[in-house]
């Protein structure tokens, strides 16, 4: 398997993925907005390759804290997608190993997630909201423990808190409520 950078000429298979993991437009419509977004950026897009077959993708976008006083960068991922037949084989581990990697080296200290808790934790990440953190939009109380953070720099949980803002594509309250 290989991973890297989506080009832009690449597009096309960020969406098929989007849209063959999904089963709908929906995702591949965010990710098409989220990439033309001036504020989700920088953004960093990955694609997983079995050979020359597109068979995941990763999008993680810039995002801040309202509270001023922090001096974190922190990342907003998502989503995660990859395609049915190639799931439960590592890939979106993959995914979010490679893409936090290079967030740390690019000097992010924080990543926020919606995501399945059971799923998630296994890549290090816990409960935000507990942790100070609050979600762009409220998270129904039966749902707290999927706003997830995971800290890319050993003490950057413990020096900030506040409410996320993402970019403004993804800034819309359908996508962050469980329907």
């Amino acid at each position: 398997m290989d991973i890297r950078e989506a080009s832009d000429l690449e597009r096309n298979d960020v969406l098929f993925v989007e849209r063959a993991a999904f089963g709908s437009d929906c995702e591949a419509e965010l990710v098409s907005n989220l990439l033309e977004d001036p504020s989700a950026k920088p953004i960093l897009s990955l694609l997983a390759f079995d050979g020359d077959r597109a068979v995941g993708h990763i999008l993680l976008t810039t995002a801040h804290l309202t509270n001023k006083q922090n001096s974190v960068s922190i990342a907003l991922l998502a989503p995660l997608a990859v395609i049915p037949d190639a799931q439960r084989q590592g890939i979106g581990g993959n995914l979010i190993e490679q893409g936090l990697k290079r967030l740390s080296e690019s000097g992010v200290d924080l990543v926020f997630v919606l995501g399945y808790p059971g799923y998630y934790s296994r890549h290090g990440f816990q409960p935000a909201g507990c942790l100070g953190f609050e979600a762009p939009y409220p998270i129904p109380e039966e749902h707290a423990e999927a706003w997830m953070v995971r800290a890319l720099r050993p003490d950057a949980i413990d020096s900030a808190g506040g409410k996320v803002v993402c970019a403004d594509a993804i800034s819309q309250p359908e996508y962050w409520r469980e329907d």
